[in-house]
Order: structure tokens, then sequence, then C-alpha cells
């Protein structure tokens, strides 16, 4: 019996493994799965990743315990995750998430060769050229989100920022927060480069500003060792397209 983990991304890219057997992996590659689905997932109960993965609650515990050990895996205070709330009553379900170091064991493939070629553009073209490669991709990856054309669209174009980001391989979600909403990213694909340059997660910001006609506040990054990448908006505030009413002058 084979169980579907994840499906292909879409940029075409293989999610968190495509296929377990169970009984055919090893303890490493099935502890490596579970450190895969909670950076592309996370926060998650184990039985969630256990349903994910199709391996008993037990087998999940026991690697999760593991990766406890080493550092690589923390609980969570809430279960803000993929995975959906509380499963019937009695004790809460405890929820686990990847730390900094268990983050660092995901493949980040080309990494250095990214950071090589953007310290060459650096050299060449300064940091506006960095600046500049760094909005071109964020428009990429958000080319298809339509731009809120009033408050009342903010909402819909949060969403599809949160479905182009996730299609990009960031596993972004939404979560209601007092009067605003969160954008929650949860795997970043460029973490290790955005740590030496910045301005990709600057101009993911300006570019959320952008489609959202609002101003926006970043409050965490993975690229500085947060657990995830989360993005405040409020949505009370005025959309910034509105025409502003017109100043009366004194004496007219």
């Amino acid at each position: 019996m084979t169980t579907s983990r994840r499906t292909r991304r879409a940029d075409g890219a293989v999610g968190v493994g495509e296929l377990v057997r169970p009984g055919g992996s090893t303890d490493g590659q099935t502890r490596q799965a579970v450190v895969e689905l909670l950076g592309a997932d996370g926060p998650l109960t184990a039985g969630d990743i256990a349903d994910r993965l199709g391996i008993s609650p037990a087998g999940v515990r026991r690697h999760l315990d593991a990766l406890l050990a080493t550092g690589d895996v923390e609980t969570a205070q809430t279960g803000q995750g993929f995975g959906g709330g509380q499963r019937g009553r009695g004790r809460p379900a405890k929820w686990f998430q990847l730390t900094a170091a268990g983050r660092g064991k995901l493949r980040h493939a080309y990494d250095d060769l990214a950071s090589a070629a953007l310290r060459a553009l650096r050299s060449a073209g300064g940091d506006d050229a960095i600046a500049a490669f760094a909005h071109e991709r964020i428009e990429r990856v958000t080319a298809e989100v339509v731009p809120a054309a009033d408050a009342d669209a903010v909402p819909d174009t949060i969403e599809q920022i949160a479905s182009a980001l996730t299609g990009a391989g960031y596993a972004a979600n939404t979560r209601a927060v007092g009067s605003g909403v969160q954008i929650c990213q949860h795997h970043c694909p460029v973490a290790h480069v955005a740590a030496e340059f910045p301005e990709l997660c600057e101009a993911e910001t300006q570019r959320f500003t952008e489609l959202l006609g609002t101003h926006v506040q970043r409050l965490a990054t993975i690229a500085n060792g947060d657990c995830a990448c989360t993005t405040h908006i409020p949505l009370t505030a005025p959309v910034t397209g509105a025409q502003p009413a017109p100043i009366e002058k004194e004496g007219s």
C-alpha cells in the first residue's frame, strides 16, 4: 500500500516526498520526511504527521522525540498551521514546528551559487541592482494576484497572495488576528540567501503594500531565525488608492 503525501507544486517541483511506503523507509528517510513536512506545513500535531505520512502516531512520536532531543524541533504555543484544530475533547493536542537548526536540514539547493551571483550583481550594479532584482522576483511570484481596488477587496487579495506564495514553495496561510490578518510563510526557499540579502524580504513587504493598497508590517522572518515569515495587514486602514478628501484653504 502506498499513501500519497504531497502533490507537485505549481512550479513543477516535487513537494515533501511523493509517496510513503510503510515499512519501506529507513529511520533516516522517515525522519527527513517529518522534517520536510514540518518545514512545509508546520506547526502540526503528531496525528497530523501520521495521517500525512501514512505511518503510526507512535512512530511519529518516536521521531519527534529524537528531533526534540537534537534541537531540530520545538513545541509550538498555538496550532496555527495547516493541520487544523484540536481533535475531539480532552487533553489539547501538542503542536510541533521546526527550529532554525531544523530548517537548516531542509534541502536548499543552489544557495551558494545564488549568493555568489547576487554578490556579483551588487559588485556590478550596487544596492539598487539587488533591490530591482528582488522586486522583479516577487512580482513574478505574485503576477496572477489581482490588486485590491478598494478596502472590501483586501481580504480576497490577501488570500490570493497566500495562494501564490504557496505555489512558489513558501507554504503560506492566513489567520485573523484582532482587527487584521496575518500572512504566515512557514517555509522560505531562499532563507539562506535572504539572510545575506535582506532586500529579498523587503521587496516582499513592498509588493504586499502595492497589491493591497494599505500599509503592512513584517513582524518576523525565517531569515532572521524566526519560525515563520509573518506579515500583519490591518483591515481597518483605508486603501491608499482611494482619493484623499480635498483640503480646504483658509478663507475659502
